[in-house]
Order: structure tokens, then C-alpha cells, then sequence
């Protein structure tokens, strides 16, 4: 399988290009966010939280977090600690500033950290927590088993990622949105010709759906499931260590 990276000529890494794409992106990222979804990114990460929730987590580890919406989403699970883990230093420092701006440092934590390899000790965390991050993996496989290793037995995982919609006409519309309307505004706020033309591509090749569940399966994660959010356009996935 060809591995899609943010930036075609550059003869770095995936995990390095992800990193250098969000670093670029990170001041407009919560603006464009939130833009081009329509605001319904924010209601799919309220869907997923209310899962977290019901699980009465108190160790709390969110990869990928980015700018730490869904690590802040995460304290409504009343969780004693919640430490954010991401590869772009731009995104963290977006995030620490919301953190010192809400006043809750002494539960959200943000530092740099790759989901591949995680500086955490096995079976330290209740539940871990993806919104938009699994597709950016460089291994897959790897990135799960990571997440694995680290939670409790009867921990959970929770991702939300973007998947692929299968009904006529909205698969129709979702592919012209992201492959032309989406870059181009991309494009005009971000100032980054790459990065919103790498997402549609990083949806298009990711193994949503079964594929996704059948991951968490060879990985050990039971009672693996889905919940499709707006037509398919995104996914929930849980499982339990």
C-alpha cells in the first residue's frame, strides 16, 4: 500500500512530514476546524465523550491531541488527570494556552510524545482517547497496540475519525466537498498548499469501518464496535482492553 504523506517531494518520514504540516497549520487549525465542518465536528466529539463518560475513567490519555479540544472534552468525564500527547510542538502550545485560559492545569497536562512509542508505563490509563489522529499514524498496527499496551485491562479505547460515506448522493457530495471545495479554502487561510489537499487522501486510504474494527480485533481489544456519525461522514470506535 502507498503511504500518503502531507508533502509529495519531501524525502522525510510520514511522522515527520505530519508533524511539520501541523506545525505550519496550527494557528488556523481550530478556525478551519470548525469552518469546514460546519460546526458539526464539535457535536461528533460531544457523541464521543458521552462513551468516555460512561466509563468513569480517571486516568485519561488523549493521542494525537492537537490543540486538546477533545482532552478538554474529557473533563467532563470528571477524570482526576488527562494528559494530551502529540508530535507537533505549534499545536501543543495552541492547546497550553487554552488550558492556562480555562484554569485547569492542575487536570490537563499537554506534552510532546509520539503514539508510537508512548513514555507511559503498560496498563497506566482507564481509557485513551483519538479524535482525528489514527489516520496520521505512520504504522497502524503499531500506533493500537501502543494504545493497548498502556491501558488497564477493561480500559478503554475511544476514536473518532473521519471515514468514507457509502450512500448515494452524500458520497457524492462528501468526495467533491473534500477534493475541491475543502483545499481551496485550505489553501486561502492556512497558507499551506499541501495539508488540506493530504486530507482527503489520508481519509480515502484509511481503513475505516470493519477494516478499523479488525484492527482492534488482531490487537487484542474486545467488544470492539461502530457508531457512524452524519451519514458516515465520521466514525466512533470503542473497544476494551
Amino acid at each position: 500500500m502507498t503511504v500518503i504523506t502531507p508533502y509529495r517531494d519531501s524525502a522525510k518520514g510520514k511522522k515527520e512530514q505530519v508533524a511539520e504540516m501541523f506545525n505550519n497549520i496550527a494557528p488556523k487549525y481550530d478556525f478551519l476546524n470548525h469552518f469546514l465542518s460546519f460546526g458539526i465536528d464539535k457535536i461528533w466529539r460531544k457523541n464521543a465523550i458521552k462513551l468516555v463518560i460512561n466509563h468513569k475513567p480517571e486516568y485519561v490519555l488523549d493521542v494525537a491531541t492537537g490543540t486538546a479540544d477533545f482532552a478538554l472534552e474529557c473533563l467532563k468525564s470528571k477524570a482526576k488527570q488527562i494528559v494530551g500527547v502529540d508530535i507537533s510542538e505549534e499545536m501543543l502550545n495552541v492547546g497550553r494556552t487554552k488550558i492556562k485560559t480555562l484554569g485547569v492545569s492542575d487536570r490537563v497536562v499537554l506534552q510532546s510524545g509520539d503514539a508510537e512509542n508512548l513514555e507511559f508505563a503498560d496498563g497506566y490509563f482507564d481509557a485513551v482517547t483519538v479524535a482525528f489522529g489514527v489516520r496520521n499514524f505512520e504504522n497502524l498496527s503499531k500506533g493500537i497496540g501502543e494504545i493497548y499496551r498502556v491501558l488497564k485491562p477493561g480500559g478503554m479505547i475511544c476514536v473518532l475519525e473521519f471515514s468514507k460515506p457509502k450512500a448515494f448522493p452524500i458520497k457524492q457530495f462528501y468526495a467533491f466537498y473534500s477534493y475541491f471545495i475543502l483545499p481551496f479554502f485550505g489553501r486561502l487561510f492556512s497558507k499551506d498548499n499541501s495539508a488540506y489537499r493530504y486530507l482527503p487522501e489520508s481519509v480515502e486510504q484509511f481503513p475505516d469501518g470493519e477494516q478499523f474494527l479488525a484492527v482492534l480485533n488482531k490487537v487484542g481489544f474486545t467488544q470492539a464496535k461502530q457508531k457512524r456519525q452524519t451519514f458516515g461522514i465520521a466514525t466512533i470506535y470503542i473497544g476494551i482492553r
